[in-house]
This record gives C-alpha cells, structure tokens and sequence, in this order.
C-alpha cells in the first residue's frame, strides 16, 4: 500500500492531499503553493504552512507573482492557530480563479 499521501483532504480545515515526503526547495514549494491555488482557489498563511510545509508562503508568493506573473491577492484576515490563538495573517488568492466542481 502506498502511503505517501495524506487523503483527509479539505480547503480551511489545514489538510489536503499533500505529499508527506517532497523537498524543500523553492521550486517545489511554489508548485506544491500554485497547484494548491488552481486547485482551491486560496490558501492562508497558517495552512501553507501546516499543510503544504511552506514556512514563508509570502515569499513564494511574491516569486509567482514577479517571476511567473501570476495574479495572485492578498487579504488580511483573523485566524487562530493550532493554540488557539487568533493572529491577523494573509490569505492568498488566485485571481480568475473559478470553482469547477
């Protein structure tokens, strides 16, 4: 059995089939950060970094949008943390983007 997925999937509930073993570099962030977008049409800061394990999403961000030229937004908005805690974060989202489903 190939257990290289996580399959308890949903966008906002910080999990999505994501690979448990990929690589950090930047080119590998961005795609695991431009797939999740053309597939959900957005992601926060706190679940790119929990779930897509990109620990400066800003960053990548930034790349796709001056280097890829994609139009991608950024709102602030209030989310709690695992903890609870509620922090003021960017959510990203990708212009045009339209729900197929």
């Amino acid at each position: 059995m190939d257990d290289t997925t996580n399959n308890e999937a949903a966008p906002g509930n910080g999990t999505a089939s994501t690979p448990r073993s990929h690589s950090n570099s930047a080119q590998d962030q961005r795609k695991r950060l431009i797939d999740w977008l053309m597939t959900y049409g957005s992601i926060d800061t706190v679940t790119a970094r929990r779930v897509l394990d990109i620990m400066m999403p800003g960053a990548r961000v930034h790349e796709l949008r001056h280097r890829f030229g994609h139009a991608i937004d950024t709102v602030r908005i209030k989310q709690p943390t695992e903890c609870g805690k509620l922090h003021t974060v960017a959510l990203y989202v990708l212009k045009g983007w339209v729900c197929h489903e």
